[in-house]
């Protein structure tokens, strides 16, 4: 197993997520299979992971719960467990030493080795810094009083939103975890977001590593190109390849649901094999030709001409990720919006298109963007 250094600590690159664990049935929502889930944990902890990551909401609240109960069964100073504050539900924001004490209960612990701010993003960024909720305060003093050991952040939220969030308390924020792979590289920005990350000196933790598993699998012509450049390398290998690359990162976890996902990522986690300047442009290239995206450049002359004041560059950033997979993030982001400043509130005058250096259809896209919005969300 690969290992990195934090704060004198030496944690496993590779972490085991407990957002998918393997279920009892045929729904993702089905009970959690405890006794296979036990299973990968053993076999995770007798190859050297030692970092394990929960959350509050993961598994409609029974992640938590398993995790703590088969952790249980090693001693507690040889892992390190991560949970978090589920800030993503507004309704939590005054409850957070309640909470707090559930968890620790829950997880059968007395402390967290590793405590998050659950997804700061658009709709929940002015509650988290709000000080009448006192979050901040309290989770410091539960530092303090060694109930927390680390405490940082995850996010989904845009790169400004990220930012005004490390303004705010930066200072104390000793990681983050944000969604990290060479898709999302440029289709959510996360490469603008690491670099962030690395001028505020902050080690970087990884989600979605895989893309929900859309990584895992590319086209025949794809897959040709990366095994001519690396004939022994696994495609999943690749994603994880590429974060040993990134600058900063330090633990990248994985959701892993089979012992077969589980034994083939701490394969690859059994070596450190950053890619080379050629094969990160390969990658890239790869990632170009999975998407078809309308290709804003963010100019906003379309905003100073649109009688209703949409953030059309914005908006268009959502639709493009909406193209490619309609997902939660994607609602979510779109619901963090002013009602009047929604896709649905566009016209359809065009007087965007007629100053649009890329001549691209905003009418038509935003009409699209209001009907995928309409239709379940997916992970």
């Amino acid at each position: 197993m690969v290992y990195k250094d934090f704060q004198g600590l030496k944690l496993s690159a590779l972490g085991f997520g407990a957002m998918r664990l393997p279920v009892a049935g045929d729904t993702p929502d089905s009970p959690i299979d405890e006794v296979r889930t036990a299973e990968m944990v053993d076999y995770a902890v007798r190859h050297g992971v030692n970092y394990f990551d929960t959350a509050y909401g993961y598994h409609d609240g029974k992640s938590e719960i398993v995790m703590g109960k088969v952790l249980s069964a090693y001693p507690r100073d040889s892992y390190y467990l991560a949970t978090k504050f589920p800030g993503y539900d507004l309704s939590n924001m005054g409850k957070a030493e309640a909470i707090f004490e559930e968890q620790l209960k829950k997880c059968g612990v007395d402390y967290f080795d590793f405590y998050l701010f659950h997804n700061v993003y658009e709709k929940n960024i002015d509650p988290y810094l709000d000080p009448q909720y006192g979050i901040m305060e309290y989770l410091m003093k539960q530092k303090e009083n060694g109930r927390i050991r680390h405490l940082g952040f995850s996010a989904h939220g845009r790169y400004d939103t990220m930012k005004r969030f490390l303004d705010a308390y930066g200072d104390r924020m000793e990681f983050c975890q944000i969604q990290l792979n060479y898709l999302d590289w440029k289709l959510q920005d996360a490469g603008a977001k690491a670099e962030l990350l690395n001028q505020h000196n902050i080690p970087i933790w990884v989600m979605e590593p895989l893309r929900g598993g859309k990584l895992a699998e590319l086209s025949e012509e794809n897959e040709a190109k990366l095994k001519a450049l690396r004939p022994e390398e696994e495609i999943p290998a690749w994603a994880f390849r590429f974060l040993q690359t990134v600058p900063g990162v330090t633990v990248t976890l994985s959701g892993m649901s089979t012992m077969e996902q589980l034994e083939k990522n701490i394969e690859t986690y059994t070596q450190d094999k950053p890619l080379s300047e050629g094969e990160m442009e390969a990658l890239f290239e790869i990632a170009g030709s999975m998407l078809d995206i309308l290709p804003c450049t963010a100019c906003r002359y379309c905003v100073t001409h649109c009688p209703k004041g949409l953030d059309i560059p914005v908006l268009l950033s959502l639709y493009n990720e909406a193209r490619y997979v309609n997902g939660l993030i994607t609602h979510m982001a779109v619901d963090a919006l002013q009602e009047d400043k929604r896709p649905d509130a566009c016209i359809g005058c065009r007087s965007c298109e007629a100053v649009c250096p890329q001549q691209l259809g905003i009418a038509g896209a935003m009409k699209d963007f209001v009907v995928k919005l309409n239709q379940p969300a997916g992970l």
